[in-house]
């Protein structure tokens, strides 16, 4: 596939789950009061969001130029410090869930495309894989992670048990 229609689909589709995102929240506002459950369904935002952007910065600066690298450094420091910072300020986690327990998988994805994005991913061409496709599987990953962790946060129940 053509990483410029690749990225295409895969930031609209970040997108599009950000909204649904929304509208789960929003069906839910009252039980996401509550500190931890707060910052897991934003842990679920900037699952969908930073790929989303990090995908349709690929797609402006296309795939044939050394701009994209510059967009997923970008998008990766971001990704990290948001998430290092969100682990760091939660409570101990005390969710059954794998996808919380393990937040810090997601740190380590954005860690490989931060070092991809500097052009340590030359491995690939010899597989004869172009970096950027590389880049684009670990991006699938990052939202794989989001959906595990909405899957958790929406099936965990309230403090107070409704």
């Amino acid at each position: 596939m053509d990483p410029n229609a690749f990225y295409a689909l895969f930031s609209t589709t970040c997108f599009a789950l950000v909204g649904l995102w929304w509208n789960a929240v929003s069906a839910r506002l009252k039980d996401f009061r509550e500190t931890r459950i707060k910052q897991n369904a934003t842990g679920v935002y900037f699952s969908f969001l930073i790929p989303g952007m990090m995908g349709l910065g690929a797609q402006v600066t296309g795939a044939d130029t050394p701009l994209w690298r510059a967009v997923f450094v970008i998008g990766a420091i971001i990704g990290i410090f948001v998430w290092v910072n969100m682990i760091r300020s939660s409570p101990k986690a005390t969710s059954p869930g794998f996808f919380h327990r393990n937040r810090w998988l997601v740190v380590a994805l954005y860690v490989v495309i931060l070092i991809g994005s500097f052009g340590m991913d030359k491995l690939a061409l010899s597989l004869a894989i172009q970096p950027i496709q590389v880049e684009a599987f670990m991006m699938c990953l990052l939202v794989l992670t989001g959906h595990g962790i909405s899957w958790e946060v929406l099936m965990e129940t309230p403090p107070d048990g409704h």
